[in-house]
Order: structure tokens, then sequence, then C-alpha cells
């Protein structure tokens, strides 16, 4: 794990021997003093280890930040560490998910759908995804992801088919119907090897939906947890013209040396669930409190405290003057990855005085390219990919944001990619000081907390963090570890999974570690 700056060091040589000579009292006395003096050098040194961060903002360099997080030694890897059998020729029925939400949350349902299909032995049905309701994009998944390679990619795992079979009955040929079944949020394992494997035994194919946060997250299984690694890091793979799209935006971005992604959720929705309005007009504090009323429970929020404890997406303002303090340049090339910011151009202004390199995918590529591709599911699923491909990425509001937290789980899976990550409870008070006007040491209490933090190196899941947002240690590993159980997969780990799966034959793969 990479932080910024390193502790002070000092060490001290042993003290030399004083002895009470020929004036006793004068040489007690000059005892006394040296020892009071090395206990308050040892001391005063003692306070300034523990306070290290206070020097980090003077000893880091901001250039250091365009590279890779240290690894520690660790590397990603999802293949299986223990028995891993091929799932059975005969399965236990059939399974068909609908995962709602945006990409992200969708990307998420994708990967407990697959888990959940290994836990029943069930045969998975390509997940449909509700995209009309949130996107009004009817793309579906063969519109954004490559179905061959997601189909091939998981054979080791579980049998995938792209439709519900047809069945014969009383001579008539008809498509199967699957019992619809409503999954509880973050069902536990149990609940799929008992309810709904009863049903799917019983009437030969289930529809769970809604689908989204149907499967707890943390489940004490490794190679469960890595097979939702190997869906959402090597399975899930953007159908060409998306890929297309987003290299021809990164090559156009790098040609101009190093850039950053910033992922702004200044948005509506954001805005309206957190309950931060009082800096908007009256109009536009209506509309938020009008979309809170028809989509969010009715809660009493006071912005004011829900400010002062870090609850309100930064505004482009603030993120703006955090780089700025931390040193970036106002030649620093930006990508912004949005939706509609809330509130009009009035709060980009001041963002673009202090960023005028400032980018999004309607600026990098002629319109010409972009038209139909700009909108709904692609969109995302661009500025997803240039995200991830970024040298630093800046997300804004981690809260329910599945893009946020997915981007920089795929980032630390990616190669532990830079990631800053402002803590938003930390900042809110320097903000607040600001504008009641105690501007002074305004830029060092921010490099305060931000040189602080994580910047994409392995660090261990804690509670309240997504397993999407931090796969370490289940999917990483050691070439030479202290524990033997980090130690990494065998280097022929495919041709294992393919004599499970082929027997003897010699049959050639693509899989990842």
């Amino acid at each position: 794990m990479r932080r910024a700056g390193d502790a002070l060091r000092r060490r001290y040589g042993n003290r030399q021997r004083l002895s009470v000579g020929f004036k006793g009292l004068f040489g007690r006395l000059s005892v006394a003093v040296i020892f009071l003096l090395i206990c308050t050098v040892s001391l005063f040194a003692s306070l300034k280890g523990n306070n290290s961060s206070l020097n980090r903002p003077q000893d880091f360099r901001v250039d250091e930040f365009w590279d890779i997080a240290a690894s520690g030694g660790w590397r990603p890897s999802s293949a299986p560490r223990s028995n891993w059998p091929s799932p059975p020729v005969r399965s236990n029925g059939f399974l068909r998910v609908r995962c709602n939400g945006g990409l992200n949350q969708q990307r998420s349902a994708i990967c407990n759908a697959v888990l959940a299909a290994r836990i029943m032995n069930a045969t998975l049905v390509l997940p449909e995804l509700d995209a009309n309701s949130f996107w009004h994009d009817d793309s579906g998944f063969q519109g954004i992801y490559d179905v061959e390679h997601f189909i091939k990619s998981l054979r080791y795992d579980v049998h995938i088919v792209e439709k519900l079979p047809e069945i014969q009955k009383n001579g008539n040929t008809r498509k199967m119907k699957a019992y619809q079944v409503r999954p509880p949020r973050d069902a536990p394992v149990s609940w799929y090897t008992t309810v709904a494997l009863e049903k799917m035994k019983e009437h030969g194919a289930i529809y769970l939906t809604p689908f989204s946060h149907r499967l707890a997250e943390e489940i004490d299984n490794h190679e469960y947890q890595r097979l939702r690694c190997r869906v959402n890091y090597h399975a899930l793979r953007f159908k060409p013209h998306i890929m297309h799209l987003s290299n021809s935006i990164i090559n156009q971005l790098r040609a101009q040396g190093h850039f950053m992604a910033i992922h702004l959720r200044f948005e509506m929705d954001m805005l309206a669930f957190a309950g931060c309005i009082d800096i908007f007009t009256p109009e536009e504090q209506g509309k938020l409190k009008k979309y809170r009323r028809e989509n969010f429970a009715e809660k009493e929020l006071v912005y004011s405290e829900r400010r002062a404890i870090g609850k309100c997406p930064l505004t482009p303002e603030e993120v703006g003057l955090i780089l700025r303090a931390m040193g970036f340049g106002n030649s620093t090339r930006i990508y912004l990855a949005a939706g509609e910011l809330f509130g009009g151009d009035r709060f980009m202004k001041p963002f673009r005085a202090l960023f005028p390199q400032l980018e999004n995918h309607n600026t990098v590529l002629p319109t010409q390219e972009l038209t139909g591709n700009k909108q709904g599911l692609v969109g995302s699923a661009v500025d997803y990919m240039v995200c991830l491909l970024s040298d630093i990425f800046v997300p804004t509001y981690d809260g329910p944001s599945n893009f946020a937290n997915n981007l920089m789980g795929h980032r630390l899976y990616y190669g532990f990619r830079t990631t800053i990550q402002p803590n938003r409870k930390a900042l809110a008070p320097i903000f607040i000081d600001m504008e009641n006007g105690k501007t002074s040491g305004f830029e060092e209490a921010i490099r305060r907390v931000m040189f602080n933090s994580e910047f994409g190196g392995p660090h261990k899941r804690v509670p309240a963090e997504s397993f999407y947002t931090n796969s370490w240690p289940e999917c990483f590993c050691q070439i030479s570890p202290k524990d033997p159980a980090d130690q990494c997969p065998p280097e022929n780990v495919v041709e294992i999974l393919n004599r499970q799966l082929y027997g003897e034959q010699n049959v050639t793969s693509e899989f990842v570690s």
C-alpha cells in the first residue's frame, strides 16, 4: 500500500555511563540535566514520528501520482486454487434473472447471477438488463457485452444459454416458462440451496426479479468470491464498437501525455438522495424535492447537518480546490465522466477556471462517431473504459455510486492503478471554515487529509466497503508469500481445468488467471 511520505525515524546511540566523581553534587546535577535533555529530545522525536502525516505534504511529489501504486508483491489472480470441479452435464434447471439499475449495478448483478447458478448447479440464461426504465435504452446484454466471450470464459464454472429452450407438450412446441421468485435482499447462500433450488426443481426454471443486491457480498468461500472476479474482470467484455470508441478517446487523450478521469457525481438523483439542496435556487430546490418525494423514502434531512458529516457530493469547485491544493497544475488534462450536472454551468465555471484542460466524450471525438452511441448504457460503458484506463481516477462520491465503487475495484485488480478518493467527512469542516472566511492554512489542511489516504494499493477490506470495490485478498496472490494461503495458483491451472472439463483432450483456452 502506497502512502504519501514516510515517518521520520531517529536513532540514538547508547548513553555513556556517567559517574559521580570528585564533585559529587555537581556530578549528580549534570546527570540529571543530561537525562532530562535526552528524555525531552526522545519525546519530541516520538511525537514527530507519531504525527508523520503532518510532514507528508512537504515530502510528497505530485508526479508520483501518475505511476501505479506499490503492489507489495501482490498480483491479481482469480483462477481457482483448490478443487473446482467443472459443472455437471445435467443441471438442476434453468435460472433467469432481470438485472435492474444502471450499468454497474447491473454488472454486479450479473456476477451474482453466475455465482447463484454455480451454487444451485443451474443453467444460466443470459441475464436480462432492465435498461428501458432507467436509461430508456433497449440495448440489452447482447448490445453491450461480447456474448460469445462471456459464455466461453465461464465454461469451467457454469452452463450458459442465450434463451430458455422450447418444450414439447401434447404435440405442441412452446417456450419453457420460468416460475417467478422475488429473492430477499442480500440473501445468504443457504437461501439459494433451499428455497430457490426447491422451486427450480419443482418448475424446471425460475425467474429471479428484481435482481440487484440479491446475494450477500461477504461469503466465507474464497472460490465463490474468485468466481465473481472472473465474471467481473474477465468474462464481461464490452462489444467491439464500444471498445473502439473507448480506445479512440484514450488514444487522443494520451497523445498529449498523462490524463486524469473524474467521476463528478453532482447530479440530480445523488443531490436529492443526499438531501443537499440549500445551495440551489428556489426553482432548483423544488425540482430536487420533487425528485426525492418520487424516488426515495420520506425522511427529514437538514442540509447543514448533512454537509458537516460529509454526506453531500462535492461541488465541482471543491474538487478543483482539492486537486490544486495537492499540487496539480492548471495544465492537467482531465476527462470528465458524469451525467447531466445539476444547477447549470455556474457550478462548472470555477472548476474550469482552475483546470481549463477539461474534456468529455463529446469534446474528444467527432460528433458523427458518437451518434447513437453517447447515450444510455453505451455512453456509460465508454466512460467506464476511459476511467478504467486513465492514469489517475478521482471518484467524488462513493455512497451508493456503483460506477465509482466498481471502477475502484477494477483499477485495483487491473494493476493497482492510482485512485484519489477524497475523504468528504474530513474535508467538510475545512470547506465550511473557508466559506465562513477562515482561509488561513486552507491548502495545508487539504493536503493533510488527502496525503493520509490510500492511493490504489492493496489494503484490507473494512466493513461497509463493498467486495466489488476491494476484492483483496481473495482475488490476489503472491509468488513468494509468507502465508501459504496467498500462494499463486500453478502455471498449468488452465490445463487442469481443461482436463476436468474435457477429459484428456488438448483444448486451447483464453482463460486468464
